[in-house]
């Protein structure tokens, strides 16, 4: 990540440690090198963004469910190899790895402050070309609408919906690139198998606004 200029609440970092891997729980955190085939045998996309997404979302798979949210920068494979061969290793990359983007988990979000307001402090350096998000939340069917009570905070609807006796839990895994294209990934807590894991450029419209300006200058 690199710091917005003028923000205090920045959150700081060079390309090296960028590049580095973090610690996390006592064992390496960051991604690492994956194949083309999740551990069910389901090919992955071939569209370097999707594929991306759904490497994400089997690395998020398989920490488990209740998890905080995880920012990952994506960056080009070549130019890894090419510019820190020593971190690419560490990675698992060589000359045989097929993927054009690999993502790179950073530091932990700060527990307590909300999502937007995090993001909003967030620039990145040229050598990133993407960046992704993946996040829990609780989401209801389309015919719940009708009976949410009306005239309630932020606070309240959430309460609201936790209670909800439709509700379903759903991991988001959203990715943009500087050029403007965006994919996501959605899991369900009650699907959890990556045969049943939806894609599309526009299920979480929000959240992928939200990482494109973190690309603003």
């Amino acid at each position: 990540m690199w710091s917005r200029p003028g923000d205090s609440r920045t959150h700081r970092c060079n390309l090296r440690r960028l590049y580095s891997v973090p610690a996390f729980r006592g064992t390496q955190g960051t991604m690492l090198s994956m194949t083309n085939l999740p551990v069910d045998g389901t090919p992955l996309a071939a569209d370097p963004l999707t594929r991306a997404v759904l490497e994400i979302d089997e690395y998020s798979a398989g920490l488990g469910w209740d998890q905080p949210a995880r920012l990952f920068a994506l960056v080009d494979t070549a130019k890894l190899r090419a510019q820190e061969p020593s971190l690419a290793a560490q990675l698992g990359i060589d000359d045989s790895t097929t993927t054009s983007l690999t993502p790179v988990e950073q530091d932990e979000i700060p527990a307590g402050v909300p999502l937007d307001e995090f993001l909003a402090t967030i620039a990145w350096p040229d050598a990133v070309t993407g960046c992704a998000l993946t996040v829990e939340r609780l989401m209801l069917p389309p015919s719940a609408e009708d009976s949410e009570p009306a005239g309630m905070d932020e606070a309240q609807l959430a309460k609201w919906v936790a209670k909800h006796p439709d509700r379903q839990e759903v991991r988001m895994t959203v990715a943009v690139l500087r050029d403007g294209r965006r994919e996501s990934a959605l899991r369900l807590r009650e699907k959890d198998s990556t045969s049943e894991v939806l894609t599309g450029s526009a299920l979480v419209p929000g959240l992928a606004e939200a990482l494109a300006t973190t690309f603003e200058a």
